[in-house]
Order: C-alpha cells, then structure tokens, then sequence
C-alpha cells in the first residue's frame, strides 16, 4: 500500500494555486498551501511534507531563500521549483541549492504530476538513530 504523498504547493498567484490545488486534490494527494515564504515555513514546521512545490519570486523573499532552508531544516522533503519567468541562472542556482527540478509556468498538471512521482521514487528512505541519520519525524500527519 502506497502512502498519500503530503504537497506543499506554495505561490502568490491566487488563481494558479487554488485551481492547482483542486486538481492535485482530485488526483489522491494531501495538499496544503501558502501564499508566501513565511506560510509555508509556519506549515513545515507543524506538519511533515514530502514535496513542496514552490515559486521562486514570492512578496516576502525570494523561493530560493526558503528551498535553502528547506534542504537544511527537513533535508528529505523534496523541492520543485516553479517560475513563470523562464531564467536559466535561477534554474541552475535551483538545482545548486538542492531543489530536485525547475519547472516554468504555466505547467501541464500531468506534467507536473510526473515531476511529484519521480521526487517520489527518488526519496532517500526515513532515517533513524541506527541508520546514522535523523531521527523520524515526528510531527503530526494530515489524517
């Protein structure tokens, strides 16, 4: 039995997150949103996710300034990052960061449910304390 995948999908555009999150919604997952960086930090820090999905020009700081702090707070919580303003740089720096792929707007769902199955498979498997990782986590699931 597989396990409902837990999204984050975080972006300003109203629009873009509300019909994104119903379509991710009707496809099996648990999703979450915020509007800016600092909800989505409030969210991270009270619930486990397994991707986060998030644009990387947001009103309070920049995307690539919470994907660093993702990658060293919740280091097996997956990062695809989203951009309706096709940069290269901002791809490679991405990536360089830690996110696990750099998508542009507007996105096909399929497209963007194909990147959320592969960060999936690519998951490293939950660590404890004789496995020479973190420990479990232990904050509380969505039901």
């Amino acid at each position: 039995m597989t396990k409902t995948l837990q999204l984050l999908l975080v972006d300003d555009e109203k629009d873009f997150l509300d019909a994104t999150e119903k379509r991710l919604l009707r496809r099996g997952y648990a999703v979450e949103t915020a509007t800016d960086c600092a909800g989505a930090g409030r969210i991270l820090e009270n619930r486990p996710v397994d991707v986060v999905i998030l644009d990387v020009m947001l009103p309070d700081r920049s995307g690539l300034l919470l994907l660093k702090e993702i990658r060293q707070k919740w280091p097996r919580t997956a990062v695809l990052l989203l951009s309706g303003h096709a940069s290269i740089q901002c791809g490679v720096q991405g990536i360089e960061h830690g996110a696990y792929d750099y998508c542009l707007k507007p996105i096909e769902l399929d497209e963007l449910v194909d990147k959320i199955e592969l960060a999936r498979r690519d998951m490293p498997p939950p660590a404890g304390p004789d496995a020479g990782g973190p420990p479990p986590d232990t904050r509380p699931r969505w039901p």
